[in-house]
């Protein structure tokens, strides 16, 4: 019996230091992890679909919120998605200037695939010899300072229309979101295409049905697509109209680039006589020379999509929120208004040297869009292992740099939600589009930085110095400007929710 008792003792005595081993060995783990964790901290997340039922209406507002209490570098999940969200200048500044290479690169979109030609246009092809190559065209060639001063006269001829049309209106209030859209859009099509394509030119069918579709382009493009973070969900597509949107608007789209595209080389000599060299014409000469890279016909329809899509939309917004801004503050349009009529003084319109005067009006315009980026929230994605202030960043990782919660950051600008165009002038950035301290990046930062940037600055500039030496502005009746419903919604860019409405009275100067 005593060795019975003995060895269920000795069994207990050992099954005890085993345990104690084993929570030791676990402690020691648990303990080790801590020390070494390289994750960026996270929100917790709902199983299938992670973090996106916290993204709302407004994602890049939420974004912020939550990176105020997980940190500048957090990690989110889209549904399957691991994405890392960056919130602060420092970060960005190591994603797009330290680690730039490793960050070059976007994931695939079903969607852009289709519509941009297998991803053969700027903005969105992988990062490699193609798109060093294509950018190397748009850097040197499509998009240069000398190619866009060479096409002030499309500035000033569209915006000579428009003030005409508002000058029609008298003391009536009009839309003039839609006339801002209609100048920007007129102005990218000549400039990239030859011609205008407003829905008011004699051939109205041809000129709509364009319209219609680069609309629904930009509606696509700007679409939440479900299956791209929960990739089971990808059918749902076939279901909702989705696939039958894009396809649609694939095939129509391919056949008005390539009737268009004909008729320009068909007509080429004699327009060129007439109107000059356009974007068509600088990537058809691309096509047809015999260097060792040269751009194929579905490269030339899908940078021409690029154009539309990021030149168009991005830009009219651009210039709607500065008209907003400066309704709400009577005094910066005063003094935005006594500097650009004073430089223009008694001259019929705006030259390009006015233009290079301009300080406050330029601040004017980074100020609203360090308010009201076009693009708030800037996709990358890593193509390898990177460490990043001190996290581990896995290859195929999506990035979002909110450079909306930057330029809204109290550590970098003081009282951030105020408009304030003079702390532009104060730091001596008025004059650049660029920021070497990631703080102001309107246009993103490193090597995918927009390409277009010269051609809209040149466009909003031009168009909003016209406005504002033309006309004084108002709201209709006894509205005031903190009376303006500054509501957004985002599709492809960050535009007002409802119009702006306004008066514009002709200048007594």
């Amino acid at each position: 019996m005593a060795h019975i008792w003995d060895s269920l003792e000795f069994h207990y005595q050992a099954s005890t230091l085993l345990i104690l081993l084993l929570l030791l060995t676990l402690l020691f783990k648990w303990l080790t992890n801590r020390s070494n964790n390289t994750e960026p901290p996270s929100p917790p997340k709902i199983p299938i679909i992670g973090n996106l039922h916290q993204l709302g209406s407004y994602p890049h507002r939420t974004l912020r919120a939550l990176a105020n209490r997980y940190g500048p570098l957090m990690r989110i999940h889209l549904g399957s998605s691991p994405t890392i969200v960056v919130s602060s200048a420092a970060v960005a500044e190591e994603i797009m200037r330290t680690h730039d290479i490793a960050f070059s690169n976007r994931l695939e979109s079903r969607i852009y695939k289709r519509l941009l030609y297998d991803r053969k246009d700027l903005l969105m092809a992988p990062y490699g010899e193609y798109w060093r190559q294509i950018r190397g065209v748009c850097a040197t060639q499509l998009l240069s300072p000398t190619r866009v001063q060479s096409l002030h006269y499309i500035r000033e001829e569209e915006t000579d229309l428009m003030i005409q049309k508002i000058r029609q209106f008298g003391s009536y209030p009009f839309n003039l979101s839609q006339a801002l859209e209609k100048v920007t859009n007129d102005i990218v099509c000549r400039a990239s295409l030859g011609k205008r394509y407003s829905k008011e030119e004699e051939d109205s069918e041809s000129h709509s049905k364009l319209h219609r579709v680069f609309q629904e382009l930009n509606s696509l493009l700007g679409l939440f697509n479900i299956g791209e973070y929960i990739p089971w969900l990808d059918l749902i597509n076939n279901f909702n109209g989705v696939n039958q949107r894009v396809e649609k608007n694939y095939h129509e789209l391919d056949e008005l680039l390539e009737e268009i595209i004909e008729d320009h080389v068909a007509n080429r000599a004699d327009r060129s006589k007439e109107s000059g060299i356009v974007l068509l014409d600088v990537l058809l000469d691309c096509q047809n020379s015999q260097k060792e890279f040269s751009i194929t016909r579905d490269s030339i329809k899908a940078i021409v999509l690029d154009v539309f899509a990021g030149g168009s939309d991005t830009t009219y917004v651009v210039l709607e929120w500065a008209m907003t801004e400066l309704l709400r503050h009577p005094e910066a349009l005063r003094k935005v208004q006594k500097e650009v009529r004073r430089i223009v003084g008694s001259k019929a319109r705006v030259t390009r040297d006015d233009l290079a005067k301009m300080s406050y009006l330029k601040a004017v315009l980074k100020e609203s869009m360090r308010l009201h980026p076009s693009v708030p929230l800037i996709p990358r994605a890593s193509s390898q292992d990177v460490v990043v202030s001190g996290f581990t960043i896995p290859a195929r990782t999506r990035v979002l740099i909110n450079i909306w919660a930057i330029g809204s950051d109290p550590e970098l600008w003081e009282e951030p939600e105020k408009f304030d165009p003079e702390r532009f002038l104060n730091d001596g950035l008025a004059d650049s589009h660029s920021s070497n301290d990631f703080k102001w990046m309107a246009f993103g930062g490193g090597r995918r930085r927009c390409p277009g940037e010269t051609f809209g600055m040149a466009l909003v500039e031009f168009v909003l110095a016209s406005l504002l030496v033309n006309f004084d502005w108002s709201l209709p009746g006894e509205a005031k400007g903190t009376d303006l419903d500054m509501t957004e919604f985002i599709a492809l860019a960050l535009h007002r929710m409802h119009p702006l409405v306004v008066v514009a009275s002709p200048s007594s100067s």
